[in-house]
């Protein structure tokens, strides 16, 4: 999708691939292409200081697991990983950001090429929230609010103005199976169980979100997700989360009833 934007934007790309996460096909559809291990900073730098790159975008996935527990590092990377004041994602990824910058790269916003696919801020199935919903998600909002500068997750459960459960390494999915799996209907469940009841699930971009990297993003998995959990509403934020698959990811959420919201700081 990046690329389809920047071709329609007149902009050429260079692409350093990471070889853990990237999809093969993206070989058929860019001309300028090497392939690198998460760790090889130094390689992606001198790749794109040799195509004479002077911005560069982060595009797509990287699970947290990957970055901290797989990734070998070359001298590069190691150096960057030996001043982290702490090994969380923004202080990983903004490390290097600051190492593209000392060779004259600039990162730019990962949605630069993607605006049309930020939603709007109202309600964007036919369903609009319950009372009960809105209540779970101005108490997620609180919720969100308070943890902004922990650099966890960005999905949290709710059910009945209560955290079921907050994203960690695991990723949204898991995050609300998590959720899921507590309550009384799911057999099978080990531990405590809730009572049966509707669930609310908030993707959220930080207050404060970097938008050059781990911009929220949201798809039908999350709505089929949803489903499986027992969740009946999704708040995402509005102009700072990617909508992938929009049409069918709002048609399948109708089918299931399910109120799919955007909102900037809350809702009226």
């Amino acid at each position: 999708m990046v690329v389809e934007g920047a071709r329609k934007a007149g902009a050429q790309l260079s692409v350093a691939a990471l070889r853990e996460e990237t999809d093969p096909k993206i070989e058929q559809i860019v001309d300028r292409l090497t392939w690198v291990g998460i760790g090889q900073l130094g390689k992606m730098i001198r790749f794109f200081k040799n195509e004479g790159v002077e911005r560069a975008i982060m595009a797509g996935q990287v699970k947290h697991v990957q970055i901290f527990s797989r990734a070998i590092p070359d001298a590069r990377m190691l150096k960057v990983l030996l001043k982290l004041p702490r090994r969380n994602t923004d202080s990983l990824i903004g490390a290097i950001a600051g190492e593209l910058a000392s060779e004259g790269i600039e990162l730019i916003d990962s949605t630069y090429f993607l605006q049309d696919y930020l939603p709007r801020p109202g309600t964007l199935t036919r369903r609009q929230l319950n009372a009960a919903e809105r209540a779970d998600v101005e108490y997620g909002l609180e919720i969100a609010r308070e943890i902004a500068g922990l650099d966890l997750g960005q999905t949290i459960v709710v059910r009945s103005k209560a955290c079921v459960s907050i994203e960690a390494m695991e990723g949204t999915d898991e995050t609300i199976r998590r959720a899921g799996l507590l309550l009384g209907d799911n057999q099978g469940a080990k531990g405590p169980r809730l009572s049966k009841g509707p669930l609310t699930v908030l993707k959220l971009a930080k207050p404060k979100q970097d938008m050059r990297f781990d911009v929220p993003v949201t798809g039908l998995p999350t709505i089929e997700t949803m489903v499986a959990a027992g969740a009946t509403c999704l708040c995402i934020s509005a102009g700072r989360t990617l909508m992938f698959d929009r049409d069918e990811m709002i048609a399948l959420a109708d089918k299931n009833k399910i109120a799919v919201v955007a909102v900037q700081d809350s809702i009226d």
